[in-house]
C-alpha cells in the first residue's frame, strides 16, 4: 500500500520590500498620473479663471504712447492704425500724447502713418508723427563716428546695432523731453511695437498687480506658442528666456507665476508693449558703449532695480 504524501503549497510573501520590480514601477507611474492629471485639473481651472475675469478699470492716467516704426505698412493698415485710434478714445483724448518715429521705410509706411495722422487730427489728439528722410542703407552707410561703431574681425568698419536701435527709439522721446520742460505731467509711457493689440489689453497691462510694478510687459508671440521678442526678457533671477516655448523662464518665481497665470516677476522686459515711469535720466558715461539691449538697460537705470518688472 502507497503511503499518502501531502502537498504542500508556498505563498510568496508580497511585503512592500518584495515587491516585484514591474509591480512598484506600474505603482510609480500610477501615482505619476494622479498627480500629473491633478496637476492639469488645476492649471485648467485657473486658465479658465483667467479667461473669465471682469473688465479691466478705466483709465484715469495721463499716458504717453510711444511707437518706432520701419516697413510696417501692411500691419498699420490691417490692425495698427485702427487698434491705436480706438485705444486713444479709450484711454480718453484728453489723457494721451501720441509720439511716433518712422525710421526711413522703403515700403508704403510713410504714407500708412499719414492715414493715421489724418484719423487722430479728426480726434483732435495731441500727437507728434516724424517720417525720416534718412533711410536705412543711407545710415549704415554714413561715416563712421567714435562711439555707436565696431570693428569687425575683417577689418571693416559697421555700426552697432544697439546704439542705431536706441538713437531711433529716443527720437520717439523727444516730445516727451519738450512737453515736460514745459510742464506736462504724464504719469506712465506706453511704448507700441508692431503687434496686434486691443485696448482691453492696453486697459489689462496698466492695471497689472493693481498697478504695483517699475514695469509691466505684454508677452508677444509669433507663431503661437513660440514666445517672440525674447531680446530684452530676463527672468527674475537674471536669466535669458530659457527657451520659445513653455516653459519659457528659468527661474522658479517667473514659471511658478506663469504656470498659475499670474504677473511674471521679471528683471527686464520690452516685448510686444510695455508700460513703465516716465524718466528722463541723463545717459552715463558707462552706457556711451553699451553691450547690452537699451530695452533691458531701461530697466537696470531703474530707481527700483531689483525685479519688480512684470510680464
Amino acid at each position: 500500500m502507497e503511503k499518502p504524501y501531502t502537498l504542500m503549497r508556498r505563498y510568496r510573501s508580497y511585503s512592500p520590500r518584495r515587491l516585484p520590480r514591474s509591480a512598484a514601477l506600474r505603482i510609480l507611474f500610477l501615482l505619476f498620473v494622479i498627480c500629473d492629471s491633478l496637476h492639469c485639473i488645476s492649471l485648467y481651472l485657473r486658465q479658465n479663471a483667467a479667461l473669465n475675469l471682469e473688465p479691466p478699470p478705466r483709465n484715469a492716467k495721463r499716458i504717453y504712447i510711444a511707437a518706432q516704426h520701419w516697413n510696417t505698412a501692411r500691419l498699420l493698415r490691417s490692425d495698427w492704425n485702427a487698434a491705436v485710434s480706438a485705444l486713444v478714445q479709450e484711454l480718453g483724448i484728453e489723457n494721451v500724447f501720441v509720439s511716433i518715429y518712422e525710421s526711413g521705410s522703403y515700403d508704403d509706411t510713410k504714407d500708412a502713418l499719414r492715414e493715421l495722422d489724418f484719423t487722430l487730427e479728426g480726434l483732435q489728439v495731441k500727437r507728434s508723427i516724424v517720417l525720416s528722410n534718412i533711410s536705412h542703407a543711407e545710415e549704415i552707410a554714413r561715416q563712421p563716428t567714435e562711439h555707436g561703431w565696431i570693428k569687425t574681425l575683417d577689418g571693416e568698419t559697421r555700426l552697432r546695432r544697439i546704439p542705431f536701435l536706441a538713437t531711433a527709439r529716443n527720437e520717439v522721446f523727444k516730445p516727451l523731453e519738450r512737453l515736460t520742460a514745459a510742464g506736462e505731467h504724464f504719469d506712465m509711457i506706453l511704448f507700441l511695437n508692431d503687434i496686434v493689440f486691443s485696448s482691453e489689453d492696453v486697459l489689462r497691462l496698466l492695471d497689472t498687480n493693481g498697478g504695483d510694478y517699475a514695469a509691466a510687459c505684454a508677452m508677444d508671440f509669433s507663431k503661437p506658442p513660440y514666445f517672440y521678442d525674447t531680446f530684452a526678457v530676463r527672468d527674475s533671477s537674471g536669466h535669458e528666456a530659457l527657451m520659445q516655448t513653455w516653459p519659457y523662464f528659468r527661474s522658479y518665481a517667473s514659471r511658478y507665476a506663469a504656470e498659475r497665470f499670474l504677473p511674471v516677476p521679471v528683471a527686464s522686459c520690452w516685448n510686444g508693449m510695455g508700460t513703465f515711469l516716465p524718466l528722463l535720466c541723463p545717459l552715463s558715461p558707462s552706457l556711451t558703449r553699451p553691450f547690452a539691449s537699451e530695452a533691458s538697460q531701461t530697466h537696470s537705470r531703474h530707481p527700483t532695480s531689483r525685479p519688480q518688472s512684470a510680464a
